[in-house]
């Protein structure tokens, strides 16, 4: 009986180190992810045809 609750605790804790670290992996990615997007957006605001909108008063977006 001993020996199935260390078996069951051992393997709990694989399954919980395992699950663990492809939490951590996905996360890195999706920082990742980010700052490239985050890199190419700026990269492409940067250009001179891009034209900047605001919203104006009567909820439309217009050019400065």
């Amino acid at each position: 009986m001993l020996l199935k609750i260390v078996l069951f605790l051992v393997l709990a804790g694989i399954v919980f180190l395992g699950a663990r670290r492809i939490w951590r992996d996905w996360r890195g990615e999706a920082k990742r992810l980010d700052a490239a997007d985050r890199k190419r957006d700026l990269r492409e605001r940067a250009r001179p045809d891009v034209v900047t909108l605001k919203r104006d008063k009567d909820g439309k977006f217009r050019p400065d």
